[in-house]
């Protein structure tokens, strides 16, 4: 793998794309503003590797946020894609392949009875949320800060990693977040607290908060909100666009033993290609139009192609996979301690599974060493304010290739802080 170097291409293409898009991207963690440079121009990607638009190959840990848990361009799904798409795009209609998937989710969590697909994670929690409301008939919510759960109105107060206010965007409504009440992860007090208070509808929490870097619940968390919930008559929304399928099949709340009331997931679900899913109990799922009178609809949800590739992806997540990719989790987790420390380094990583967050005790030096591994040829996210996604494409040459390239970026932060 050659290291990263001409980088020409990309920034014509960035220089081009700035008269088109806010800062030249779709979503802003792209524009490496956090860490400063020209973002790569992505050309391809397959397995564990990019190629950006100069040629140059990089071993990815973004992993489009998650979804790629197989890898890139997995060849059975990126079949199912095409074998989907020569039958039609879009129908508009119930199709079989919703069917199949919705039996695939419904069988790995079994605190979700019945569910509806939808087109992002962002649609999905907004819609969790309004479902809790109606059938609690309360109003209010409550969710950590730091907590993203997508971009819908109340539910961008203090939300991930650069929230500062409350709303946390221009354009959101002083009235729009008055019922949305925040308290700190990993803080049952304070949740016991607001919940004490009444008139909640429903705790929205990442079973392991993930977007601000990634955060694993302290013994008991968890339980302890089910327990508060329970006791206050509110639900209990777990968040598992990220954690979903990767955490374990049946997600976070498999691996803790704790079953919410309703489930948000996205991304993994649709192999790559634009889906959310929300589900739960059955008494709460018949308030969904048409049955109820929650309203919630969409032209695209459960698109014959997101619905093929999520299949494709579930179906090869066995038992061996989860295992493979714990395994390398660890070796990764562990080379990179060992290297923070040979390099005298105050860097701290934090894993379960197959996620993980390298954290600096300033951004500064994550810059320095995000730009150091990129040189190296290592597509870190671009903020140490989130996720490694490794996926089971990371074999013994993306690994050993990764850990050498840290213990060279480690080495180059600590010499420049002498």
């Amino acid at each position: 793998m050659s290291t990263v170097a001409a980088t020409s291409r990309s920034a014509e293409l960035m220089a081009r794309a700035e008269q088109l898009f806010p800062a030249g991207v779709n979503s802003p963690v792209r524009a490496f503003r956090a860490v400063g440079g020209t973002p790569r121009v992505i050309e391809r990607a397959s397995g564990a590797r990019l190629w950006d638009v100069d040629g140059n190959e990089m071993i990815d840990y973004i992993g489009s946020w998650g979804p790629m848990i197989l890898g890139h361009a997995n060849p059975a799904v990126v079949a199912a894609i095409h074998e989907a798409a020569s039958r039609g795009t879009s129908f508009g209609a119930p199709n079989a392949g919703e069917v199949a998937l919705g039996e695939k989710i419904v069988a790995a969590m079994p605190s979700i009875e019945q569910l509806r697909f939808v087109s992002s994670g962002t649609e999905a929690a907004m819609s969790a949320v309004r479902l809790a409301r109606a059938f609690t008939g309360r109003d209010r919510i409550v969710k950590m800060v730091g907590g993203y759960h997508g971009h819908a109105d109340a539910l961008l107060v203090r939300a991930g990693s650069g929230a500062t206010g409350l709303p946390a965007s221009a354009g959101v409504t002083a009235g729009a977040a008055a019922d949305t009440l925040v308290v700190d992860y990993n803080d049952l007090d304070a949740a016991s607290d607001l919940l004490g208070r009444g008139s909640v509808a429903a705790v929205i929490v990442e079973p392991v908060a993930a977007n601000m870097g990634v955060v694993l619940p302290q013994a008991g968390y968890l339980e302890g909100l089910r327990q508060l919930t329970e006791r206050h008559g509110a639900l209990l929304i777990f968040d598992e666009v990220i954690t979903g399928f990767r955490l374990a099949r049946g997600g976070a709340q498999e691996k803790y033993g704790v079953a919410p009331d309703l489930t948000v997931l996205g991304k993994i679900i649709g192999g790559g290609l634009p889906v959310g899913a929300y589900g739960g109990g059955a008494r709460i799922m018949r308030l969904v139009a048409p049955l109820g009178p929650m309203y919630q609809a969409g032209t695209l949800s459960g698109n014959p192609l997101a619905m093929a590739a999520g299949l494709a992806t579930l179906q090869r997540l066995t038992p061996s996979v989860y295992a493979q990719l714990e395994g390398a989790g660890a070796e990764l987790e562990s080379g990179l301690v060992l290297a923070a420390a040979k390099a005298g380094l105050d860097a701290r990583v934090t894993r379960v599974g197959s996620l993980l967050t390298v954290f600096f005790d300033d951004g500064a030096r994550f810059a320095r060493f995000f730009h150091a591994m990129l040189d190296a040829g290592v597509m870190l996210p671009p903020s140490q304010h989130e996720a490694w996604f490794i996926s089971a494409a990371h074999g013994r040459a993306e690994l050993d290739a990764t850990l050498d390239a840290a213990r060279h970026a480690f080495a180059a932060v600590g010499g420049a802080d002498a």
